[in-house]
């Protein structure tokens, strides 16, 4: 059985944390982000998804978060039961070898993402979240982040204010630029310095 495909406009829901878990996705363009609401109504984001990654696999028969895409986003679907079956096709398509390597990759981002809130400064961990983004988007010319800044806030468990003064903080130093008005586009102009931070 081949995958379906889907498109989600701009803020439209995929899933939601509690339902059953019946589909494995894999987005082909656009971006998801998953999260959490909090008691006390905070949104805790768990992960950003962007394309050829994988979400929605879970060990339980219920989504734990729920996911939501950031902007209009297009991904492939299949049922659980049927995932071995028909990863062939996905894997093929999207240049990965194998699902081995699509669920590595998952992990990969958790740890990292476990790593960053661990960090003790903000500054450590706005640079360490473009530091991520630039090596997921393959170290761009310009990284057009689809999130917004209280996403990336809700990400790295930081305020929104705080978020927006750190960025300002490491424009003033030259280790990044916003491109033309828009405040999503950033050119980083001292990858150097910004490992070494993220490296801190």
């Amino acid at each position: 059985m081949l995958p379906e495909t889907e498109q989600y406009c701009k803020k439209a829901t995929i899933f939601s944390e509690g339902e059953e878990a019946e589909y494995v996705y894999q987005i082909t363009s656009g971006a998801v982000r998953t999260y959490k609401l909090l008691p006390d109504g905070r949104r805790l984001i768990n992960a950003f998804h962007l394309p050829g990654d994988m979400f929605g696999l879970e060990n339980g028969s219920t989504y734990r978060f729920t996911a939501e895409a950031i902007v209009e986003t297009k991904v492939r679907m299949t049922r659980r039961l049927s995932l071995l079956d028909t990863m062939a096709n996905w894997t093929r398509e999207a240049g990965a070898t194998s699902l081995l390597d699509l669920i590595t990759r998952n992990l990969q981002h958790a740890e990292n993402h476990m790593l960053l809130l661990g960090r003790k400064t903000a500054l450590e961990k706005v640079a360490a979240f473009l530091h991520e983004m630039d090596t997921r988007l393959d170290h761009p010319n310009v990284m057009a982040l689809p999130m917004s800044r209280r996403d990336i806030a809700d990400y790295l468990g930081l305020k929104l204010e705080t978020v927006s003064r750190v960025l300002a903080t490491l424009r003033d130093e030259k280790m990044m630029r916003f491109d033309g008005s828009s405040q999503r586009r950033i050119v980083l102009l001292d990858r150097g310095r910004l490992v070494d931070l993220d490296n801190s």
